[in-house]
């Protein structure tokens, strides 16, 4: 009887719960409230969070791998779609036919903003390999900056998957908190005066543009960097789909079930395997220091371009739309359009600052793709 008593007592998880698993539980539960109660990117913080529950609830077999013929956990079947690399370019497939890229069309320019503001992600690369980072570990570490949740998940499963958890809860978290890190950046970098700048009415971009700009950049990219194909290649087919007329019901599959779908396997496989080991380390401390940094500096190198740009153009650019340069579609986009409401309330932003922001989300696949090239 004792030692039935002793069996069933080893086998409660309250018994055998350690402070780190703990510790995780509570950044789960904030997670979830961050969520629920302050709607910061609650389509991932949510099941992220819950994700972290699950995953790090003492005995639980969720993650465990298969082995002498017994089945793995549920969560590891799943997390198969973030090891493959198959979620991230079903999520851009989604992202793409969800995206209207007339603003960036309309406005060439905004591709050059949208690409320096991907600056981040290499100065931070250089301050992981400062801090004793391998290059493939501070690849991943970087690529935060580009504030692109699922480039982050594909460059990481790639090239450093032991960090992917830290750095999936990062880039995620950063993407959230765009409302709060990027307005004293924009603000120190930018006078009053340049925030009210006023830009010309965007151009009609015809159908036939629209049509094109997806097969363009498809073909430029296989041939340049093909290992930001996966990437750019589901974006741009998600955006044909939707652009072409002719394929509707794909197109609302893609931006709807398949996006809802995947977005939840995603985000719950990647909380899952978030181990309390990686999170209470100087490890992820230095993860979080340096993706803030990425996205700190990605912000302000997209001002600080607009404000060069100009020297040269009579002063047509509101600094403000480079900022939004990250990939963070559209929160990016509506942060500028809110600095330049504050400076004049009849000022109109948000169309001209979604061409860098979608342009932000081409560089931030593009960053990938070189960096994974060069590491890999």
């Amino acid at each position: 009887m004792l030692a039935q008593l002793s069996n069933f007592a080893s086998g409660i998880g309250l018994l055998s719960i350690t402070w780190e698993e703990g510790g995780m539980l509570v950044l789960g539960a904030i997670l979830i409230y961050l969520a629920i109660a302050k709607k910061c990117e609650p389509l991932l913080l949510l099941p992220i969070g819950f994700g972290i529950l699950i995953g790090n609830m003492p005995l639980n077999t969720l993650m465990d791998p298969p082995a002498n013929g017994t089945p793995a956990g549920l969560m590891w079947y799943i997390y198969q779609g973030v090891d493959l690399a198959i979620f991230p370019p079903l999520i851009f497939l989604g992202i793409g036919a969800m995206t209207d890229f007339a603003p960036l069309i309309a406005n060439p320019v905004t591709v050059l903003l949208g690409a320096g503001a991907q600056a981040g992600i290499f100065t931070s690369f250089l301050g992981a390999m400062w801090l004793g980072f391998s290059p493939e570990q501070a690849g991943s570490i970087g690529i935060i900056g580009g504030a692109d949740g699922p480039t982050a998940v594909y460059l990481t499963s790639q090239l450093a998957p032991e960090i992917l958890g830290p750095v999936a809860v990062a880039a995620h978290s950063y993407m959230a908190l765009v409302p709060v890190i990027q307005p004293p950046v924009a603000k120190l970098l930018t006078t009053e005066e340049e925030r009210k700048i006023r830009m010309p009415e965007m151009r009609k971009v015809a159908q036939i543009e629209k049509i094109l700009f997806p097969i363009v950049i498809t073909i430029l990219v296989g041939l340049i960097i093909p290992q930001a194909l996966p990437l750019v290649g589901m974006l741009m087919l998600g955006n044909l789909m939707r652009e072409s007329g002719v394929v509707k019901r794909l197109a609302e599959a893609a931006a709807n079930e398949i996006a809802n779908v995947v977005t939840i396997f995603l985000a719950l496989a990647v909380g899952a395997s978030a181990s309390a080991s990686r999170f209470f380390s100087f490890e992820f401390l230095s993860i979080l220091f340096l993706g803030l940094a990425a996205f700190a500096v990605s912000t302000a190198a997209g001002v600080i371009l607009a404000k060069i740009f100009n020297l040269f153009n009579g002063g047509k650019l509101n600094p403000l739309i480079g900022g939004a340069g990250v990939s963070a579609v559209p929160q990016a986009a509506r942060v500028a359009q809110g600095l330049g409401r504050d400076a004049d309330p009849s000022n109109f932003l948000l169309m001209h600052a979604m061409g860098p922001n979608v342009a932000g989300v081409i560089g931030s696949a593009v960053a990938a793709g070189v960096l994974l090239s060069l590491l890999s």
